[in-house]
């Protein structure tokens, strides 16, 4: 039976920590050899652009031996009105797994139930879980372990956040988002979350609350793409919740940076300490590859 990979809960605990080991595996050259997708098709398709999904899915799929297809709504006939459930029961007949990067979660949700094949999600308006198996591998990787952290998410409660949400749940670490008002995460995945998490899993308004002895702090960007229309009210709400010196001298003395990229430097974050030595921004993006060459692994048999 096929297997899709629409949120990260659509994992298991044990899935999650076999393909972050293997990963790391992965990423240590181990395996350079083999070409487990030797003869396989994936398609990409994306709605919004990107430069890490793209570049992380194409190299590590050609990496694997596989064939990677992109393409954009302007290229195939679902941008001219074909259905997503003919679109979906078409590319299944033509490849072996489809990521797609799109605005709407339920879309991705349609194009699963019609498509015989895997369904990847490179990020939607509700998760981005591709981006949530790189923070957890950088956690891995600069902790040496991910239970029992304290991580801070300071900033929009967005996708990203979401799928941090459900990684803390699923993992055993502490997740404190501050946020302003209006921009709390997805109240379904918060609830969910809460209702089986060991660690704790709150949301406040105080960014400095938020990063008190936190083992590591994580920002994105305050406008998401399809969100210009509320940029300059957004920037105005959230100028309290740049990560910079001062809010990182209330964390512990090795904390971590993390952040999903792209960065407006100046806005959410300053240069000082995204090129600082508690960053870990870059090899973040790095594990994108990783991941991802481990979850074709798994979910393409």
């Amino acid at each position: 039976m096929k297997r899709d990979f629409l949120k990260l809960s659509d994992l298991g605990r044990a899935d999650i920590e076999e393909l972050i080991n293997r990963a790391i595996e992965l990423k240590s050259g181990k395996d350079s050899g083999l070409c487990p997708l030797i003869g396989k098709n994936i398609g990409l398709f994306f709605e919004k652009p990107s430069t890490r999904t793209r570049l992380s899915f194409e190299a590590g799929i050609y990496q694997l031996g596989g064939n990677a297809i992109t393409m954009t709504p302007d290229e195939l006939q679902i941008g001219r009105g074909e259905s997503v459930a003919d679109t979906a029961r078409t590319v299944s007949r033509y490849l072996d797994a489809i990521m797609l990067r799109t605005y709407s979660h339920s879309m991705l949700e349609d194009f699963a139930g019609y498509s015989s094949i895997p369904v990847i999600n490179g990020l939607s308006d509700i998760h981005h879980p591709c981006q949530a198996l790189a923070d957890v591998m950088t956690l891995r990787e600069q902790k040496g372990h991910v239970a029992g952290l304290r991580l801070a998410f300071i900033g929009d409660g967005n996708n990203v956040c979401n799928s941090l949400i459900e990684a803390a749940a699923m993992l055993d670490f502490s997740l404190i988002v501050a946020c302003p008002e209006g921009f709390e995460p997805h109240d379904q995945v918060l609830e969910h979350a809460r209702s089986h998490a060991k660690g704790d899993i709150i949301v406040l308004r105080d960014p400095k609350e938020a990063a008190a002895k936190a083992d590591a702090v994580y920002t994105d960007v305050w406008v998401s793409m399809g969100q210009e229309k509320e940029a300059e009210e957004k920037r105005k709400r959230f100028l309290a919740y740049q990560i910079n010196a001062e809010l990182l001298s209330c964390a512990k003395s090795n904390v971590t940076v993390l952040h999903c990229l792209p960065a407006h430097r100046g806005e959410e974050i300053t240069d000082e300490v995204i090129d600082g030595p508690h960053s870990a921004v870059f090899d973040q993006a790095e594990n994108r590859m990783h991941t991802q060459k481990a979850l074709l692994e798994m979910l393409i048999k």
